[in-house]
């Protein structure tokens, strides 16, 4: 296999940010259709058309490769997140936008979604760590929320976020795989009331 080659047949020297996000990309169709361990570097520079040499260049390895798919899904997602909980000072507005955040980025893009959170290496500990960051992270900040509204500690809260964010998470895994069958406002919106109808019974801070 060589490097991508230009019409004239010379081969193609991309810029090195360029060139990395087309090797990440054909690392994702890989590890989505073959998973972690059904994958081979050879298969990840056949499906980027480049050379192996060219791929050695900018990761080691495959691990290195997913962890840096499992890095970006989780800025997007996080970056996501963390808007719709900014976007609003109404509580009830801000449960709803995350909700609806969490299901937009699974719609838009499913396998990114299955590569970060159905992985078959995520006993790994370096990617359980991350998605434990990660976690920690959404559920912090929803816990900042709750404590700063109610009358609830902080620990209190905490646990009420991490509630809350894996009421997304798994809520949202099972609406993929109904395939259609609920729309994604129906879907969100019902996690959304959910959610809210639970911390809203929560005293107020007075």
């Amino acid at each position: 296999m060589s490097a991508e080659a230009s019409p004239n047949g010379k081969a193609l020297r991309l810029p090195r940010d360029e060139r990395r996000r087309q090797l990440l990309n054909a690392a994702h169709e890989v590890f989505v259709a073959h998973g972690f361990h059904g994958a081979a570097m050879d298969d990840i520079a056949e499906a980027a058309k480049v050379s192996k040499p060219v791929l050695y260049q900018h990761f080691p390895g495959k691990r290195e490769l997913y962890l840096a798919l499992l890095e970006n899904h989780l800025a997007e997602l996080t970056s996501l997140l963390m808007e719709a909980l900014r976007s609003t000072g109404d509580n009830k507005v801000r449960v709803q936008a995350t909700m609806r955040a969490y299901f937009s980025f699974i719609a838009r893009d499913s396998k990114a979604h299955r590569l970060v959170f159905e992985s078959d290496v995520s006993n790994d500990p370096e990617v359980s760590a991350r998605l434990e960051a990660f976690n920690a992270h959404f559920a912090n900040a929803i816990a900042e929320v709750i404590a700063g509204d109610t009358q609830l500690s902080l620990v209190e809260a905490t646990l009420l976020g991490r509630g809350l964010a894996g009421m997304a998470q798994i809520s949202a895994r099972f609406w993929l795989e109904t395939d259609g069958t609920l729309d994604i406002e129906t879907a969100s919106e019902l996690i959304y009331r959910l959610a809210w109808r639970g911390i809203s019974r929560f005293p107020k801070e007075i």
